[in-house]
């Protein structure tokens, strides 16, 4: 599988903005972007003051960003636009709501996790059941009523021995997560006002439209 070998502030940078992906460096004062908040590369500072973003550079960035966060692949990130077109409803709304009910994503909302990439290490290691089945797939589509667990063999295990909450992150109200049994409950799916991803949909859609 392909990945991206990068340092990973580099992302964000590039995107002038926290996309969160190094857990809980994002959230205090060695954060890259609070220190760095120009864009990576020689001459970042003064590309930074000067550049202006065509229309389609605009909707490059969002879907760069997009992918970005949610750790996705280009032939991965065409087929959720492919079936977020084919859906009824608003297909950028859809997009994000296929991308929340990542099983990775899933882990991470719930706080099992301190970010998505260690949440799909988690999930290709088996150290996950969903429904009472082996799961290694982070790119598992969750459903209405699906029940997530921590398999008991790696309960005692160090990322989840102290697991107490999310870790100081909001849990979504389409989850419920009980820390003392390591369960995470599908008891609805998203709606675009519970994915606090900042992001504008609209634009990748059209991106993809040309």
């Amino acid at each position: 599988m392909a990945r991206y070998r990068e340092a990973i502030c580099r992302l964000c940078r590039r995107e002038g903005q926290q996309l969160f992906l190094k857990g809980q460096k994002c959230y205090g004062p060695k954060c890259t972007v609070q220190k760095k908040a120009y864009p990576p590369g020689q001459g970042g500072e003064t590309r930074a003051q000067r550049r202006r973003l065509s229309d389609y550079g605009k909707q490059l960035r969002e879907k760069q960003k997009v992918r970005s966060i949610y750790g996705v692949l280009e032939g991965q990130f065409r087929r959720y636009i492919g079936n977020a077109e084919r859906a009824e409803g608003v297909a950028g709304e859809i997009l994000m709501q296929l991308l929340e009910r990542r099983l990775d994503n899933v882990v991470y909302r719930a706080g099992f996790a301190s970010s998505r990439s260690e949440a799909r290490q988690l999930l290709v290691h088996g150290h996950f059941r969903c429904n009472d089945r082996r799961m290694n797939v982070p790119s598992y589509e969750t459903r209405l009523g699906d029940v997530i667990k921590v398999k008991d063999q790696s309960k005692q295990d160090g990322p989840f021995r102290e697991l107490k909450s999310a870790g100081g992150r909001p849990i979504p109200e389409w989850l419920a997560v009980d820390y003392a049994n390591m369960t995470i409950t599908v008891q609805s799916l998203p709606t675009r006002e519970q994915i606090d991803t900042v992001v504008d949909e609209q634009q990748i859609i059209e991106f993809y439209s040309r």
